[in-house]
Parts: C-alpha cells; structure tokens; sequence
C-alpha cells in the first residue's frame, strides 16, 4: 500500500469513527428526552377534589361522583401559600 493510500484508509476510517459516534449520541439525547417528558407526566397525580383516594391521570373522572380529576401535585402545579 503507496503511502497517499494508507493516508487516506486512514481518514475514511476517522470520519466513519466519528459519523458513528456522533449518530449515537444523538439517539442517545433524544431518548433521554423522552424519558425526562414521560417522568414529568407521570409526576403529575390528579385527584378527586370530594374522594382524595381516587387517583389517576389528566382528563379521567370520580367513578364516585363523576367530577373531573384536578391536579394536586406535579411540574405544572403552581405555587401558592394557605
């Protein structure tokens, strides 16, 4: 093998190298996207405002008294003093 040929096996085996990990990263970061926003909806708890045993996620409703389900604890619960 001529030295200009060794030279460039060389440089298409970095850029492979570097394609390839530069790829996985990116899939790497979007899965931990997701699994952060899958985290944050399943903080949120919501409750029967009358029944506070009933529990269950955004648009469910009391099987009890039919009141839609509001929101007691999660990330876009606001803040506010009693």
């Amino acid at each position: 093998m001529t030295k200009s040929n060794f030279k460039f096996v060389v440089l298409a085996l970095f850029a492979i190298g570097l394609t390839i990990t530069s790829c996985s990263n990116k899939s790497t970061d979007s899965a931990e996207t997701e699994q952060s926003e899958d985290q944050s909806e399943n903080s949120s708890i919501y409750a029967c405002p009358m029944h506070l045993e009933i529990t269950g996620e955004k648009g469910d409703s009391c099987p009890k008294c039919g009141m839609d389900l509001k929101l007691i604890s999660g990330k876009d619960h606001e803040e506010h003093n009693h």
